[in-house]
């Protein structure tokens, strides 16, 4: 299991702790195609991120918490709206039983969640599905299934092989339920269009 804690000292802002990680067109691993990542955690250990523009296929939020036994199954269990709506997403090949939320920073539960910058978190406890589900979690959440990780140094190396752009990430942008235009918007934050990154892709 990776672990969340962060490095401290001086270095830090080296990391890509709290940016976006946007998958070139030449990217070879056909998992992480036109993905955006938001890096959680990056040290000199490694790093771990969660990919915020790819939908699970075939769960909703309610079949999941039916799964994990937090509702019971039947149509006269109702949800809070923010609840109802929420998409489970594919966070990354990593663990993909598993559930990690990233949150608005106005929930936090004592030895458990993972501040990442002044507006965004992230818990992978039951407790903050048990919360969501009862109306009582933070104002904006998403949900995934799983992260991406790196070794340490492979991501740098990645980078440097033109893997990765990277770039500032946003609350909106992370938490927006536009997940299809994700890829362009992040693309759009430093400069890029995302119709031209694909032609020039290849190119020297």
């Amino acid at each position: 299991m990776v672990s969340f804690e962060k490095d401290p000292g001086s270095e830090q802002r080296s990391y890509l702790d709290g940016q976006f990680l946007i998958a070139m067109p030449g990217m070879q691993d056909s998992r992480f195609t036109r993905s955006v990542v938001y890096v959680c955690a990056h040290s000199a250990d490694g790093a771990m991120g969660i990919m915020v523009n790819q939908a699970a296929p075939q769960i909703t939020f309610r079949d999941l918490l039916v799964q994990l036994g937090i509702i019971p199954d039947g149509p006269e269990i109702r949800l809070p709206d923010t609840a109802d709506v929420m998409r489970v997403q594919r966070g990354g090949p990593v663990e993909t039983g598993r559930g990690f939320v990233l949150h608005s920073a106005d929930y936090f539960i004592e030895n458990s969640t993972l501040p990442i910058d002044e507006n965004v978190c992230l818990t992978a406890t039951l407790e903050i599905l048990k919360a969501i589900a009862a109306g009582n979690g933070p104002q904006n959440a998403l949900l995934a299934l799983g992260y991406a990780g790196w070794a340490p140094g492979q991501l740098e190396a990645e980078i440097q092989s033109n893997g990765w752009l990277n770039g500032p990430a946003t609350p909106e942008l992370i938490f927006s339920s536009d997940i299809d235009s994700k890829y362009d918007a992040a693309l759009a934050m430093i400069g890029i269009d995302s119709g031209r990154l694909s032609g020039e892709a290849g190119h020297a």
